[in-house]
C-alpha cells in the first residue's frame, strides 16, 4: 500500500481542487496528478496527526475506533506468532486496515520500526490510537520475546472492554428511545392539542378545575417561551458538565455515583471489573506491578476508586500487600479482597484477578439485564400517569360542556 498524499491544485479550466493520492513518493503523486490534467500547488504526505479525509466526517473512516484497534492487535498477534518479521507483518497490517486513519498510523509505525525503532516505542508516538496500556505490554512482550502472547492478551482485554461497553450502550438504548418518544408527544400534546382547548375553556365561563388550570399556564409557558426553555437547558447542560469536569466538581460526582441506589453497585462493578482485567493482563504479560497499578488507576473511570488504588500503590512500595491497602479504602467488595489476598499468597495473582474480572462481569451483565427489565415497566407506568393526568383534565372541563350542552 501506496503512501497517502493530500494535495491543493489547479483543473484544467482554472477551479481550485484539493484532494488525495496514492503514490510511491511526492513525485509519483505529482506526475500522477500531472497526467489527469491538475496543476498542483501543494501537496504533503498524510499524517496521524492530521486525518482529515477533504472534509470527511468523524464516522465516515477518520476515527479509529477499540473495534479497530482490537482487530488489528490480534490479526498482528497471529502474523509475529507465524515467524513473519515484525516490519512485513505491520506490512501486511496496512495493505489489508480499511480505516485509513489505522493505516496512516500503521505505516508511521512501520517505518520507525524499519528505522531501528522498538514496536513500543513506535506505538508511543500515536497516543490517540496507541493507549499506555498497549505501549507498556508491548515493551513488556519485547522485553520478554513474548511479543506474540502478549498481542493476544492485549486484544483480549481490547475486546472484552469493548463488550463491556456495548453492553452498557445497548441497555440504555431502547429506555432513551422511550424517553425520547415520550418526550416529543407530550411536546405535541402542549404545543398543538391543550392551545386549542383552552380556546374552548376559557369560552365556558365555568370555573375551571385547578389541574386544568396548571395544565393552561404550563402549555402557554411552552408555546410562548420554548426559546428561554431551549436556552435555561443548554445552559444548564453547559454548566452541569463544566461542574463534573473541574478539579472540584468531578470527585464529588463520582462519590455521589458510587452512592445512589441501584446505580451506584452497577458503577462500583464496572470499575472493579475494568481494574481486574487490566491488572490481570498486565501483570501476566510482564508489566512491574507498580506500573500496572498506575496503568489501572487511569482507567477505572471513577476517581474516589482511583484515589483508593493509588494510595494501595503508594503502600505498596513500603512493602504492603495489595490486598490489605484495598481492604482499608473500603472502596472495593469483599469478595475481591478476599480472592486478591489468597492470589498473593499462593503467588496466582494474575490468575485469581482474572477470575474476579470474570465474575464481575458477569455480575455487571446480570444487572443490566435486571435495572433494563425494571425500566421498561417503571417508564410505561410513568407515562401512564402522566397521560392519564392530562386526560382527566382535559376531559373534566369537557364532561361539563356536555352537562350544558344536554340540560
Amino acid at each position: 500500500m501506496a503512501p497517502i498524499f493530500d494535495y491543493k491544485a489547479f483543473t484544467t479550466d482554472g477551479k481550485p481542487a484539493k484532494g488525495t493520492v496514492e503514490a510511491e513518493n511526492q513525485k509519483s503523486a505529482r506526475l500522477q496528478l500531472k497526467k489527469q490534467g491538475i496543476t498542483v500547488t501543494d501537496i504533503t504526505e498524510k499524517t496521524a496527526e492530521k486525518p482529515n479525509l477533504s472534509g470527511g466526517l468523524p464516522f465516515m473512516g477518520n476515527r479509529v475506533g477499540i473495534r479497530d484497534v482490537a482487530l488489528m492487535t490480534r490479526q498482528l498477534a497471529s502474523l509475529v506468532k507465524a515467524n513473519i518479521p515484525l516490519v512485513q507483518a505491520l506490512n501486511a497490517l496496512v495493505a489489508q486496515t480499511e480505516n485509513q486513519r489505522l493505516r496512516v498510523v500503521l505505516r508511521q509505525v512501520m517505518e520507525d520500526v524499519n528505522e531501528g525503532s522498538s514496536l513500543a516505542k513506535a506505538t508511543g508516538k500515536h497516543a490517540n490510537v496507541f493507549d499506555n496500556i498497549s505501549v507498556n505490554m508491548i515493551e513488556a512482550g519485547e522485553s520478554s520475546g513474548n511479543l506474540s502472547l502478549v498481542l493476544l492478551r492485549l486484544a483480549d482485554l481490547k475486546e472484552a472492554q469493548m463488550r463491556l461497553r456495548s453492553k452498557i450502550v445497548s441497555a440504555m438504548t431502547y429506555p432513551a428511545l422511550m424517553m425520547g418518544v415520550a418526550g416529543f408527544l407530550m411536546i405535541a400534546i402542549f404545543t398543538f392539542v391543550i392551545p386549542k382547548l383552552t380556546k374552548i375553556f376559557d369560552s365556558m365561563n365555568k370555573p375551571i378545575p385547578p389541574t386544568t388550570k396548571f395544565l393552561m399556564i404550563l402549555s402557554d409557558f411552552i408555546v410562548n417561551y420554548w426559546w428561554l426553555i431551549g436556552i435555561a437547558g443548554f445552559v444548564g447542560v453547559g454548566f452541569f458538565r463544566s461542574y463534573i469536569s473541574s478539579k472540584k466538581g468531578a470527585p464529588k460526582w463520582d462519590a455521589f455515583k458510587l452512592r445512589v441506589p441501584v446505580v451506584g453497585p452497577l458503577v462500583r462493578m464496572i470499575a472493579v471489573t475494568r481494574f481486574s482485567s487490566t491488572m490481570a493482563t498486565l501483570l501476566s504479560s510482564g508489566v512491574p506491578i507498580l506500573t500496572s497499578m498506575n496503568i489501572a488507576k487511569n482507567l477505572v473511570g471513577n476517581i474516589p476508586i482511583a484515589k483508593a488504588i493509588g494510595d494501595a500503590r503508594e503502600n505498596i512500595t513500603e512493602g504492603q500487600s495489595i490486598a490489605e491497602p484495598l481492604r482499608k479504602s473500603g472502596e472495593f467488595p469483599p469478595l475481591m479482597i478476599h480472592m486478591v489476598s489468597i492470589g498473593e499468597k499462593t503467588g496466582e495473582l494474575p490468575d485469581m484477578l482474572k477470575n474476579v474480572a470474570e465474575t464481575y462481569e458477569e455480575q455487571v451483565d446480570t444487572r443490566i439485564t435486571g435495572m433494563t427489565a425494571l425500566l421498561e415497566p417503571a417508564m410505561i407506568i410513568g407515562m401512564g400517569i402522566a397521560v392519564g393526568f392530562i386526560v382527566i383534565s382535559v376531559f373534566i372541563p369537557l364532561l361539563s360542556i356536555s352537562d350544558i350542552n344536554t340540560h
